[in-house]
């Protein structure tokens, strides 16, 4: 196989990963003042991504390095032109860490509150910037002949970003009710299977608004739903919408999981097909687009890290399936940790 295909496609999955695994985890932390009544239903819905968590944020960090590595020159572009949005969710993940480690270390309502707070505030924000970033990465920033960013801190934050993000915090929070739904037990569980029903008719709406948008704006978008060979990816992606309340209201919560996950994984297979072989869009000249040939690391490096690749991936991922399978138990108000 061609090794730059390779690593594009493992950077593919590398982030689609996150998306799946950390948009559960961000989905309980925009739902907990929603959802948590009192502290007891709190700690139960903190507890629930408890052993999860900082695992699930590996994930960012191996695609990360993997874009250093084997497209070096997207890296440069994406990072210093997102430079506001990179610190951004940095910000909010250290915030996010924090007020889960922190929260339990006092009894005080108002400490326990205000960690509350910096909780769905490190949940909310990075799901609302990676939804920016996608956008524009679809949509396209100005790339000027030396792979340089031509634009300032805001021209990222257009209108069709934001309702990207929006759509992402959306999805993330229907994500997030369904997995409380099966960590959970008792009427918290209830109201979890009742707010995904809820945030779905909302997200379905915003996808929509995308799709209109995006066919008038941006090419990628527009490709997905023209291109012959593309267009039963949108049918899939839409029949697996379009199943999650069915499945919800005959408390096949586990199914519904199942298609938030597919939602996920197929809308960055979409992506993907309609933007390939560019990786990031210029607005200034389709020639200055960024590929995944004038991007990409020496084929000596490419083969280097594919044999570290081969050898280190497995391991991890073994070790990540063993961790979910340990704690697969539901959570119960009298068996909660100290979060």
């Amino acid at each position: 196989m061609d090794l730059q295909i390779l690593w594009i496609t493992l950077i593919v999955i590398l982030f689609t990963g996150f998306f799946v695994l950390e948009g559960f985890d961000y989905g309980v932390g925009i739902l907990l003042p929603f959802l948590g009544k009192n502290d007891t239903e709190r700690r139960m819905i903190i507890n629930s991504i408890g052993p999860f968590w900082d695992g699930n944020e590996v994930w960012l960090i191996a695609a990360g390095g993997a874009m250093f590595a084997a497209f070096p020159n997207w890296y440069a572009t994406m990072f210093s032109g997102f430079y506001l949005e990179m610190f951004l969710v940095l910000l909010a993940l250290i915030l996010r860490g924090a007020a889960i480690e922190f929260r339990s270390l006092q009894e005080h309502t108002r400490w326990r509150s205000t960690w509350d707070a910096l909780f769905f505030i490190g949940s909310l924000l990075p799901g609302f910037i990676w939804g920016v970033i996608v956008a524009n990465l679809i949509n396209g920033v100005p790339i000027d002949a030396k792979m340089n960013y031509a634009g300032n801190l805001l021209t990222p934050f257009t209108p069709f970003a934001l309702l990207f993000g929006l759509a992402v915090v959306l999805l993330f929070a229907l994500h997030g009710a369904i997995f409380l739904s099966l960590r959970i037990e008792g009427a918290l569980m209830q109201r979890a299977r009742q707010a995904a029903l809820r945030i779905w008719f909302p997200t379905m709406a915003v996808l929509m608004l995308i799709a209109g948008f995006g066919f008038s704006d941006s090419p990628v978008v527009r490709r997905l739903l023209l291109d012959i060979r593309l267009m039963p990816l949108d049918y899939v992606i839409l029949a697996v919408l379009l199943s999650i309340p069915f499945l919800l209201r005959r408390q096949r919560s586990g199914w519904a999981f199942i298609m938030t996950i597919a939602t996920i994984i197929l809308a960055a297979v979409a992506i993907g097909f309609s933007a390939f072989p560019n990786i990031m869009v210029s607005t200034l000249h389709p020639a200055w687009n960024l590929t995944i040939r004038n991007a990409s690391s020496s084929p000596y490096t490419l083969t280097v890290m594919s044999w570290l690749a081969l050898t280190i991936v497995p391991i991890v991922l073994l070790y990540q399936g063993w961790n979910y399978w340990v704690f697969k138990q539901r959570i119960q108000a009298h068996k909660i940790g100290h979060y």
